[in-house]
């Protein structure tokens, strides 16, 4: 039975012993049969009853291997509920990176209370990875490396692997440093077995390593590990050239999935981190404001709309072609709005070929308006037969598609530069732009040839 299967065929059998009541087989489950990903994906999946209850019958050695895979709602609910010295009990063997990862999401207070738990070694790597904003490469790394100096050979280096119980998880290779611990290269793991003993590591160590400066932002890690290749990378300070530590693959599918869920859900205005179950009164908050903010865009278009009632009352059809200039406007500029953020979002746009994007999408907008303007004042003069009405929308296409388009691609470098999230604002702040700018023209053009 291939590991997907039986995976799927343990999560079945703990679902009918919950729903049987029996507990034992319940928590022999949990702690021996599922993985840590797989209790994790459990709780995450389960109403906060039942997660409540999953999470009481996981044991204390098994609850920090859990908590690292938890988004970061409900890991905090469930930190809430622990004390100090169960924080520091659950967490005491995870990596550095995940040990940070989990204090990140804690009250300044207790973080520090929970450090104070620990032995100075410990502590110091860990505030090492606090003192870096969680989102940079000195946030995602782990300071546990094996490092060795130029001058030994490949038997020593193995003499002294065979000391370690175990490697580091990803390791693919040994980071080679100086005595003043400045990274030189690295040594591959594969180097290393098909190497001659005598063989010193300078001789078979690569110098054209990928490194990361620890300000680096995590999607551009990302992109570097994807360009690259890379399953690990290392962390060197650009300045001194000192190692830091070093960030591996799994990390970065980390970054690679919470940016993709921040793209889908902050179009919608939801959190990356957005607990499926969360309670209706805590759900209800959060999505008040993001409707209160479309209230407010939708007020300003009906605002455009009511400067024209006087022609909406002469032409009662204009009332039934108003939906259809807005909709289009709007699907060109989400078509544009969508290239634009991904393009942002991989490292494909900047200052220098914005120009070249912003002309295509002008085009493609001019060409778009030519060729629906014609469809839709067709199909508007054989249902109203109105040769005026036709021309009116006709006019009206063009014009919003054209701003549209443009809108779509040069608002998320505006919000970009104001600090704001392109992807949480940019969708409600284009869709009043291409309303406005519909029912502007559609209804003005109207006012001029009717009134």
């Amino acid at each position: 039975m291939a590991r997907g299967e039986y995976q799927n065929s343990k999560l079945q059998h703990l679902e009918s012993a919950l729903e049987s009541g029996a507990l034992a087989q319940v928590r022999r489950i949990l702690n021996s049969d599922l993985q840590a990903a797989d209790v994790a994906h459990l709780l995450e999946s389960s109403p906060p009853k039942e997660r409540k209850l999953l999470w009481g019958l996981i044991d204390e050695e098994n609850e920090g291997d859990v908590l690292q895979h938890l988004g970061d709602e409900i890991q905090s609910w469930l930190l809430n509920q622990m004390s100090v010295q169960e924080m520091a009990n659950a967490i005491s063997d995870l990596d550095t990176d995940d040990v940070a990862d989990v204090l990140q999401n804690l009250p300044d207070k207790v973080t520090q209370e929970v450090l104070t738990t620990m032995d100075e070694q410990d502590r110091d790597r860990i505030e090492a990875v606090l003192s870096y904003p969680e989102d940079t490469a000195g946030g995602l790394m782990n300071t546990d490396t094996i490092t060795v100096r130029p001058d030994i050979t490949i038997e020593v280096v193995l003499r002294y692997l065979r000391r370690h119980r175990s490697l580091p998880d990803m390791t693919d290779s040994l980071l080679v440093v100086n005595r003043r611990d400045e990274f030189i290269g690295s040594l591959p793991i594969n180097k290393i077995l098909v190497s001659d003993g005598d063989t010193t590591v300078r001789e078979v160590m690569s110098t054209d390593v990928v490194s990361i400066d620890p300000e680096t932002t995590d999607t551009q890690v990302a992109q570097l590990f994807e360009r690259h290749d890379l399953i690990s990378a290392p962390v060197v300070e650009s300045h001194t050239h000192k190692l830091l530590g070093r960030i591996t693959i799994d990390d970065v599918v980390d970054v690679i999935r919470e940016e993709a869920d921040h793209s889908l859900l902050s179009m919608a205005g939801l959190d990356e981190d957005e607990d499926t179950f969360a309670p209706a009164l805590k759900t209800s908050r959060r999505r008040a404001v993001w409707l209160g903010i479309n209230l407010i865009t939708a007020f300003v278009a009906s605002g455009v709309i009511g400067m024209f009632q006087d022609t909406l009352d002469k032409v009662v059809a204009l009332a039934v072609l108003m939906p259809i200039v807005a909709s289009m406007g709007g699907i060109a500029g989400s078509q544009t709005l969508t290239l634009v953020i991904r393009g942002q979002a991989i490292g494909h746009l900047d200052s220098g070929n914005m120009g070249w994007l912003v002309n295509r999408e002008f085009i493609v907008g001019l060409s778009n308006g030519l060729l629906w303007s014609v469809i839709i004042a067709l199909a508007t003069y054989i249902w109203f037969q109105d040769i005026q009405i036709s021309l009116i929308i006709a006019i009206a296409i063009v014009i919003n598609l054209i701003i549209a388009v443009l809108a779509g691609a040069l608002l998320p470098l505006l919000l970009k530069k104001l600090g704001i999230d392109p992807a949480l604002a940019g969708s409600v702040i284009l869709t009043t732009v291409t309303d406005v700018v519909g029912f502007m023209a559609f209804l003005g053009l109207a006012t001029v040839f009717y009134l």
